[in-house]
């Protein structure tokens, strides 16, 4: 009696999970293309490339999205460029950290990001409630713009017992302002005079998500973005501290949701807090400390920065593919002031801690 044949099953689900993220993918790639053909082309004219390939991929990509929503058979790829080409890119980006600049900055600047987040989200959730908004949505608006735009609300939506009308709007609007910030942050480096330094602390500070950091702060200077990636990163860390403690003080929030349907389970609120810690910051601070103890052959570093680099920009074309500049006139007055005055206030703030510690 012949044994039964193993199951192809497994290579088969391998590859169809490839042929359903390859048309995305190839999308994302072939937008990034273009703008390094726009940007080189700017160079040629001009002498210099006045918007980088990464800033051409996000403009190029939510041109494309204002006209065309892309079907089903996009989005597989379009969500794997978002998400983990990005993520292997903040990996490889550790491989360049300069740690003995960070290390200047000192265990005040710690804190402070740590301080700002918290005024940011005591100020945006009160901006909030005097515009009107409900105390769910001004929580979310809060988390989103003091720490980590899309993930901070995902991540507390469920603890407070949210429902898919907030967070979809709530998300909208980081999607279309983060842009905006990414586009109009940089123009504050000459009319501030700050060094690469300060406008690294800014910009992860201020900018929502990790690739907008990258998308920011990449046209300044080298210094500015690995600075700025590691301040956001330690900002994101904080996340966990403050879904817990919306956790535990946020009763009131969730009691009317829960009595019905909607309402976040506490399995669900156990399943937002076991995910706060992504496995690429922990990968990122891993290949820095390879890097700072020599473990990174000094050939590799050149090819590890280039990867990172056009990876960060595929994941911008597909950035710029998630942003529906028409959302933002669907979702009403009251929420874009929120949003709007929150992120002001946040500038602010961070441009006090600059200040207040003297970074140079």
């Amino acid at each position: 009696m012949h044994a039964p044949a193993p199951s192809p099953a497994p290579t088969n689900s391998l590859l169809q999970n490839a042929g359903r993220i390859l048309p995305g993918l190839g999308l994302c790639a072939g937008i990034s293309a273009v703008a390094f053909v726009l940007e080189h082309i700017e160079a040629l004219a001009t002498g210099r490339a006045w918007l980088e390939a990464l800033v051409l991929a996000i403009l190029i990509g939510t041109a494309i999205r204002s006209i065309w929503t892309p079907s089903e058979i996009w989005r597989p790829g379009i969500a794997f460029s978002a998400k983990m080409v990005l993520e292997i890119a903040i990996v490889l980006l550790g491989a360049s950290l300069n740690v003995a600049m960070i290390m200047a900055a000192g265990p005040a600047l710690l804190i402070g990001i740590a301080v700002v987040v918290a005024l940011a989200l005591v100020v945006s959730f009160l901006l909030g409630r005097a515009l009107g908004l409900p105390k769910r949505m001004a929580v979310l608006v809060a988390c989103g713009n003091s720490i980590c735009g899309n993930s901070a609300i995902a991540a507390v939506a469920p603890v407070i017992g949210a429902d898919g009308k907030d967070v979809a709007a709530s998300i909208a609007f980081t999607a279309v302002l983060g842009v905006l910030v990414v586009l109009g942050l940089p123009l504050l480096v000459p009319l501030l005079h700050m060094s690469e330094t300060q406008y690294g602390v800014l910009a992860g500070l201020t900018v929502y998500a990790v690739p907008q950091v990258l998308a920011a702060t990449a046209p300044v200077a080298a210094a500015s973005v690995q600075i700025g990636t590691l301040v956001k990163l330690v900002r994101v860390l904080m996340l966990g501290p403050v879904v817990l403690t919306l956790s535990i003080l946020g009763h009131r929030l969730r009691d009317d949701r829960e009595a019905g349907t909607g309402g976040a389970s506490p399995a669900s609120r156990r399943l937002a807090v076991n995910k706060l810690v992504p496995w690429f910051i922990i990968a990122f601070l891993g290949m820095a400390a390879l890097r700072s103890h020599g473990l990174i052959p000094e050939m590799a570093l050149a090819p590890l920065a280039k990867t990172a680099s056009v990876l960060t920009i595929i994941s911008m074309a597909a950035l710029g593919l998630g942003v529906d500049v028409r959302v933002v006139a669907r979702a009403g007055g009251r929420v874009t002031a929120a949003v709007t005055l929150s992120l002001i206030a946040l500038t602010a703030v961070s441009l006090g801690l600059i200040r207040l510690l003297g970074i140079a």
